[in-house]
């Protein structure tokens, strides 16, 4: 009897022991994401007005993507996005309206799955976050200094500045977590949203340094639909008291003005990137001193880009490259070739799918993107999009950027304002600032063509129906 027993009991070991071995293979996943932090402010992607060490050390020790991008480009939609794997119209947060945490989420997925989830930082999708463990969050916006939390047991103040916080948090929730399952972990920064507030250390690397304008600085609107010279975000104009901090100095004239607005914008900005630069650092550092590197995801993104002066514009919002281009950078060693850069087009749908697939689940058929995990080995599938579907909706509050939707190939860019039925083509190759629209050119009447039936194959493809209403807000 003592030796069937012993028998039976190495049977339900062996059975038992692949299973906990495949659990404990599946990689823990670190989502870092900004707030509005543009791609052409990471060294990494070539910027010529900042450094960023600690973010270049994903990109050199995993895969940067060159041709990331949002498909509504604002930070609610696109965190709504982000969890669902599904555009705007689709998971009903196309402006600043509340997300229904009721819908699936791939945080609910990966929970059930057994992932202990978290989400720590800026959520602003105006409900509290479902499928996550434990969820620490800034109201809204959130403020920099001092910062109000929310947690399902109320609200608390936490003294200093918020990206620290966030990091000190995130690293919390690894050092505290369940040490027999894998982890997901949303490690969400308010920095560096408007109004850009750094602390006093970054703050003063950047007091004397004369930030180089960019090449469109000066752009006179020009040769394109009238959305661009009606928006109202402006270096010249539209930034406040609040957003400078100061008074301009006295005699001023107008381009000087102008100049000494971007500097103080820009100045700001950047000290805020690189407060979060050196935040994950930290983080980074944690996982290597802790042995959790080699089978941990890190990816590094930002809910969308941001104009930098560039059209003598802050924010986003429009289907311009700016704003419409996402970093994203990721890491995994095990899995993952260093130094790797990859030019396929990847959007934010795809990153619940992505997820997913390393975490060995299948993606539920009604989400729209697709896994990048293909690309990541270094296969791109014959059937990978050569082609995107975007749109913007929020008219006029915050900016009065005109309501549009377009499609973008890899060399071309068709939008349609569809509110004032204005439309733009670019030629991406010969004119990569978008500075002069050829539709209409008899030149373009072909590429043209071929835009408009793309633009209407991709709107069949995702079911937006309603592509010519315009919601205001």
């Amino acid at each position: 009897m003592k030796i069937l027993t012993l028998l039976l009991l190495g049977l339900s070991c062996s059975l038992l022991a692949p299973t906990a071995s495949a659990n404990s293979a599946r990689p823990n996943i670190i989502f870092i994401m900004t707030d509005d932090h543009a791609a052409h402010a990471i060294s990494a992607y070539g910027s010529k007005v900042n450094k960023t060490p600690n973010i270049d050390r994903i990109a050199k020790e995993g895969m940067r993507f060159k041709n990331c991008f949002v498909v509504n480009s604002i930070c609610t939609p696109s965190r709504a996005t982000i969890l669902t794997g599904k555009y705007s119209h689709i998971n009903g947060v196309p402006v600043f309206n509340r997300f229904d945490g009721s819908q699936w989420t791939v945080a609910k997925d990966l929970q059930k799955a057994g992932y202990h989830t978290g989400m720590m930082g800026k959520w602003h999708l105006g409900s509290d976050p479902t499928g996550f463990d434990k969820w620490t969050i800034l109201p809204g916006q959130g403020k920099y200094h001092d910062p109000d939390f929310l947690t399902p047991d109320g609200r608390m103040t936490v003294k200093g500045y918020v990206t620290d916080i966030i990091t000190d948090m995130s690293i919390d929730f690894l050092e505290n977590r369940p040490k027999d399952k894998p982890f997901f972990l949303m490690y969400h920064h308010k920095a560096p949203h408007r109004a850009w507030e750094p602390d006093e250390k970054h703050r003063k690397q950047f007091e004397n340094v004369k930030i180089p304008e960019p090449k469109t600085f000066h752009d006179d609107y020009r040769n394109r639909s009238s959305a661009a010279a009606e928006a109202e975000m402006r270096i010249d104009r539209d930034l406040n008291k609040t957003d400078v901090k100061m008074d301009p100095p006295a005699g001023l004239n107008a381009a000087e003005l102008k100049s000494w607005h971007y500097q103080r914008y820009m100045r700001d900005y950047l000290a805020c990137v690189a407060s979060v630069d050196d935040n994950v650092g930290r983080m980074l550092d944690y996982l290597d001193k802790s042995g959790l590197s080699q089978n941990t995801i890190v990816i590094y993104t930002s809910d969308q880009g941001f104009f930098l002066g560039d059209h003598n514009w802050y924010d986003k919002r429009f289907m311009y490259e700016e704003c419409l281009r996402m970093p994203f950078l990721i890491r995994y060693p095990e899995k993952i070739k260093a130094g790797k850069v990859n030019d396929a087009m990847i959007l934010n749908v795809d990153f619940a799918p992505t997820f997913l697939e390393y975490a060995g689940l299948d993606t539920p058929k009604e989400v729209q993107g697709r896994s990048i995990v293909p690309l990541l080995r270094g296969e791109k599938p014959k059937d990978w999009r050569t082609s995107m579907y975007y749109r913007y909706y929020h008219y006029p509050a915050h900016h009065r950027v005109q309501p549009h939707y377009g499609v973008r190939t890899e060399r071309y860019k068709l939008i349609h304002f569809n509110r004032i039925n204005e439309w733009e083509l670019f030629d991406l190759k010969k004119d990569p600032n978008e500075m002069k629209s050829v539709y209409g050119d008899r030149k373009y009447a072909g590429v043209q063509e071929k835009m408009l039936a793309e633009l209407n194959r991709l709107r069949v493809e995702l079911n937006d129906k309603d592509q010519f209403a315009d919601i205001q807000n």
